[in-house]
């Protein structure tokens, strides 16, 4: 019963906690509607009910993170750097960027709407061949691009390189492209940074990060862990324009 009970308390504080971070976003969405458009809330009991199913999936949501996947992703990183071969270790993190990134939802409506656009501005036949085939174009670019940004981001944590000049680099990169790149795809190579990174992706590549460092003599997983995530949102802005610019 005492295990019962403490793991009953854990969920009810995780649930707190939930309901806690979930908080600003109802007061500001609450103070709108009620102050500023003055209106009652349509469908209130609706509302409380998705609401209170946020709360709860939010919860188990973090639990998982907790439970599964960031040990997942540090005793992943940690076997391979005791395996010693960086070749695996690259090819995982590449597979687990491109895997990740090409099944995110977000990434596939966006590319869907920016094929969409792209056709009423000219820039390809508005039939259902041409809007399938650029939008699937888009997302494998997306995908590659943020494969391929893990990978770099474990050969720095491997080599110790320093991550500031990486991020500055690939920035320099995006500006130069966006003075060369077709004005209809620069919005949506900005945009595809933001949706590359899932729920799944950020905790394991995180934890990759993380866990690797923790591997490596002479690493901090503070200064060398991190940034696998920042990378991942850089090389997509990159790699669309220059698909943009290619088709």
């Amino acid at each position: 019963m005492d295990e019962f009970g403490k793991a009953i308390g854990g969920f009810a504080r995780l649930l707190l906690d939930s309901a806690r971070d979930l908080a600003p976003i109802v007061v500001v969405i609450a103070f709108f509607q009620v102050v500023v458009i003055r209106q009652p809330f349509p469908n209130l009991d609706q509302i409380l009910i998705g609401t209170a199913f946020v709360i709860l999936g939010l919860a188990f949501f973090i639990r998982g993170l907790e439970m599964g996947l960031f040990p997942l992703g540090e005793a992943m990183a940690q076997a391979f750097a005791r395996k010693g071969s960086v070749m695996w270790m690259l090819l995982f993190a590449f597979a687990l960027g491109f895997g990740t990134t090409v099944a995110e939802p977000a990434l596939i409506a966006v590319a869907g709407e920016a094929a969409s656009t792209v056709a009423e501005a000219g820039g390809i036949a508005n039939d259902e061949a041409s809007l399938k085939s650029y939008a699937f174009g888009l997302r494998m670019t997306v995908a590659l691009s943020v494969g391929i940004a893990i990978m770099i981001g474990v050969i720095r944590i491997v080599k110790g390189w320093p991550i500031q000049w990486l991020i500055i680099g690939g920035y320099l990169g995006v500006v130069v492209l966006t003075f060369v790149a077709p004005p209809e795809i620069i919005g949506i190579a900005y945009d595809s940074g933001g949706v590359t990174t899932s729920t799944i992706t950020v905790p394991l590549v995180t934890a990759l990060g993380v866990g690797l460092a923790s591997s490596i003599r002479g690493r901090n997983p503070m200064t060398d862990g991190f940034g696998l995530i920042a990378l991942a949102s850089l090389t997509p802005m990159m790699f669309v324009m220059v698909y943009g610019i290619v088709y």
